[in-house]
């Protein structure tokens, strides 16, 4: 590759703020970072900020299975555009990535992505919350995450062995995997397509209660006490949730939590349209709820914003509201719906959206780390002052099931560069 510089930028990542060039080496590496540098490529970056690429812990790939509403090749995409260097897919896919052969498809897939794509495996096979994975074959192959995403492991003393038998899993290079837990009770959720309260009561839709959220919360967060194990949270949507999850940290339990674009932006008022595109699980919640979740954000209790990004077919979004697959795309709209919406230093933000959750995944030594010599460059360049409307039609995804359809949003991606190499220049992609 050429040398690239990155000029003209404010660079910031988690060691603080400056004003610097960047030059990457030909190997996809950074070899310098100061004042007045040059290179064999200039990107330019005047006026905005040079950060470390961002990471997704959360974002539904479909492939394989449901290569109709999205592929990795076009997930990947959709998250190089919106900045990402990194993300995780998740394992509801059809078949589940449940097993070694699987994990080599969808690894092998993502080689020729614009964008990192790592793999979570489910936590038992099928995600059916019945039998054990084999967790240690698939973190054999590089698997870090384990999760039964899409639904959560309703037996209490099978996620307790789930647990114990995680902890002994030792990965190479070190560090441990993370079990993440969708917290949802099924037999108190069964039937509802919303969150109960007020507008489901007012709009005759069945309804999940908080309390089938916060039940798993719970049972978890004594798991985590029992046997020492860590727990990883996924999309925490309500005010109880991040009381207890705040408390468990309080009392040093090693559990971590991730909240969703849609559930600090969203409230169970949008679905009075009964249109489909608001139907997502969790379900969007109370004014109250979505405040105690920005709070948790701000004050470091939710560790990280995941996109849950969960494409579907234009066909399946236009059933019934009772019929249709909840689901939210994300990884496009969720930089801008942070810079737009949240109230936060941009420093924090992107805490939030880079190095916390690449610490999380254990990735930190490619993703989310110091801009400084001899890491990869695996970095985005931010225009925070751009202003664009979102247009279904325009995103990357094969999908068009945003709820953010006709909204002005502030900051956008200007260059994303993987390994080195620019993926998306001047807010198009590359490849």
């Amino acid at each position: 590759m050429p040398t690239v510089v990155i000029k003209g930028g404010r660079v910031i990542d988690a060691t603080g703020e400056r004003a610097a060039d960047v030059v990457i080496d030909d190997e996809g590496r950074i070899a310098a970072v100061g004042a007045d540098l040059s290179a064999d490529r200039t990107l330019d970056a005047g006026g905005g900020i040079v950060a470390p690429g961002l990471v997704d812990l959360h974002s539904h790939l479909r492939q394989p299975g449901q290569e109709e509403a999205e592929t990795i090749e076009t997930g990947a995409r959709a998250a190089a555009l919106g900045g990402y260097t990194c993300i995780l897919a998740m394992p509801n896919t059809v078949p589940a990535i449940d097993h070694a052969g699987i994990v080599r498809e969808v690894l092998e897939l993502g080689r020729a992505a614009p964008c990192d794509v790592r793999t979570s495996g489910a936590i038992t096979v099928g995600r059916a919350g019945e039998q054990l994975a084999p967790l240690a074959e698939m973190a054999a192959l590089g698997v870090r995450f384990f999760t039964d995403d899409g639904a959560g492991v309703a037996d209490a003393r099978l996620m307790r062995r789930a647990l114990e038998y995680a902890s002994g899993i030792k990965l190479e290079g070190g560090g441990s995997v993370v079990l993440a837990q969708h917290c949802e009770d099924p037999v108190l959720s069964a039937g509802g397509h919303m969150h109960e309260g007020e507008w489901s009561s007012r709009l005759g839709i069945p309804g999940q209660p908080a309390e089938a959220e916060e039940l798993m919360v719970l049972r978890d967060i004594a798991l985590a006490r029992l046997t020492g194990a860590r727990v990883h949270f996924q999309h925490l949507s309500t005010e109880r949730s991040v009381e207890m999850v705040r408390a468990a940290k309080a009392n040093g339990l090693p559990v971590s939590c991730e909240a969703t674009t849609h559930h600090l932006t969203l409230t169970h008022a949008e679905c009075a349209s009964y249109d489909p595109v608001f139907k997502v699980n969790p379900p969007l919640r109370t004014d109250a709820d979505v405040a105690a979740v920005r709070a948790g954000v701000a004050d470091g209790t939710i560790d990280c914003i995941a996109t849950d990004h969960a494409p579907h077919t234009q066909e399946a979004k236009e059933a019934a509201f009772d019929q249709a697959p909840p689901g939210m795309l994300g990884l496009e709209t969720a930089l801008a719906l942070g810079l737009t919406e949240l109230d936060l230093p941009i420093a924090e933000l992107l805490a939030l959206l880079s190095w916390r959750p690449a610490a999380i995944l254990g990735v930190d030594d490619e993703h989310g780390g110091p801009i400084e010599p001899g890491r990869p460059a695996n970095l985005v360049v931010i225009d925070t002052e751009a202003t664009w409307t979102v247009d279904p039609a325009a995103l990357a995804s094969r999908s068009r099931n945003t709820p953010y359809a006709g909204r002005s949003l502030r900051g956008r991606v200007r260059h994303t560069l993987l390994a080195g190499e620019p993926v998306v220049i001047d807010g198009e992609a590359q490849r």
